[in-house]
C-alpha cells in the first residue's frame, strides 16, 4: 500500500473539476494508493520522471518514489491542459 500526497496547487485544480468528475478523479487515487499502475503512462521531456494516469478526460500526473512508498500528485488538469 502506497501513500498519497497531493500538492496544495493540485487540490486547486481538484477543486475547479465539476464533481462527477471529482468522483472518478478520487477513485483513481484509490487506485494509486492500491498500487494499480498497470495503465498508466511514463511521461517524456521536461516531465521525464513523472507518470500519468487517465480519469476521464482528465489526467494524474504523479512521481512514484521507489524507495518508500510514496506517489506525490503534481498535477490534475484537462488533459488538453495538463502538460
Amino acid at each position: 500500500m502506497y501513500k498519497v500526497i497531493i500538492t496544495k496547487p493540485a487540490l486547486k485544480e481538484l477543486a475547479r473539476i465539476d464533481n462527477s468528475d471529482q468522483q472518478l478523479v478520487f477513485d483513481k487515487i484509490k487506485e494509486l494508493k492500491k498500487g494499480h499502475f498497470a495503465n498508466d503512462k511514463a511521461l517524456k521531456g521536461r516531465h521525464k520522471g513523472k507518470f500519468r494516469k487517465r480519469a476521464g478526460n482528465y489526467r494524474i500526473v504523479y512521481l512514484k518514489e521507489n524507495d518508500i512508498l510514496l506517489i506525490t500528485v503534481v498535477r490534475m488538469a484537462h488533459r488538453k491542459e495538463v502538460y
